[in-house]
């Protein structure tokens, strides 16, 4: 079977790539051998490379910056994911795409469900959300969606990676602790797409994220705590927790944003690990 990733580069790409069965013929390109948002250029590599599978991971994450550039985030994340459907349908190819907990607006006083009803509160949530939709009407039978959330991974940028650097570089570090959801370590959803990737059958939305519940400063404190008994950091530093409305961004982040995995968990028959387990494990491939 041939798989087309799009996002060459970012976290999830990368881990996809290390962990690719061999019996997957795999295709990875970055924005700038594909630009999803270019129509003849999907339309035309598509009909080259004849995929029998996209997981598109392929996204503009820049979640302020959307607030100011929504027509690029748009092009992206709506235009983009329409153009590989309506390609891979012209072709009978089947796509698994990312999306993300910002479909929701954190209202929920328990775990949202695939069924749950969408309402994002900033631009990149809604863009992402055009997507789904674009993507559930143009191959309704041959398509999965896969809402993720909190994404880290040895490769990339990350909030792991951003915390180790800025605890080495500050004496004291205020962090967020009223938004609440999940952290995801990107091979954790690699293994699940391989495993989808296997059954043919599977279709619809999905959740996936790590096991339990945290708080930005849950995060933050387990990756100290983490980081000192790996050797990654020599000292440790004054964190304290902050409101979300002492730390204003641009766009507006769901305070509750936590995933109800079941489904995924019974189709992949996968079981999520606990993601203060799965950062550590994360963690040993910084040391």
């Amino acid at each position: 079977m041939k798989v087309l990733i799009t996002g060459k580069g970012g976290q999830l790409a990368w881990e996809l790539e290390q962990l690719a069965p061999e019996e997957f013929d795999v295709i990875s390109v970055s924005r700038g051998e594909l630009d999803i948002s270019n129509e003849l250029k999907v339309i035309e590599f598509i009909a080259d490379n004849k995929p029998d599978l996209v997981i598109n991971t392929a996204a503009y994450t820049a979640v302020d910056q959307a607030e100011k550039e929504i027509h690029v985030a748009f092009a992206v994340n709506e235009l983009g994911v329409k153009y590989l459907a309506q390609a891979c349908k012209n072709i009978g190819a089947r796509v698994l795409h990312i999306s993300t907990d910002f479909v929701f607006d954190g209202e929920s006083a328990s775990p949202y469900k695939t069924d749950s009803k969408p309402n994002p509160i900033n631009v990149y949530g809604a863009s992402k959300l055009a997507g789904d939709i674009a993507l559930q009407k143009i191959l309704p039978d041959s398509s999965v969606i896969l809402r993720t959330a909190w994404v880290y991974s040895v490769n990339g940028n990350n909030f792991v990676k951003s915390m180790l650097r800025l605890m080495k570089e500050k004496s004291e570090l205020g962090i967020v602790y009223d938004q609440v959801g999940t952290p995801t370590w990107a091979k954790g959803l690699a293994k699940w797409l391989w495993v989808v990737a296997k059954k043919q059958e599977v279709t619809g939305v999905y959740h996936w994220t790590d096991a339990g519940v945290a708080s930005w400063y849950d995060f933050a404190i387990a990756i100290q705590e983490l980081g000192i008994k790996k050797g990654l950091l020599e000292k440790s530093i004054t964190i304290f927790p902050i409101l979300g409305e002492d730390y204003p961004t641009p766009a507006k982040r769901p305070a509750f944003s936590v995933i109800n995995k079941a489904s995924a968990e019974n189709i992949s028959g996968l079981n999520t690990k606990h993601w203060r387990k799965n950062l550590s494990l994360m963690m040993d491939g910084l040391v």
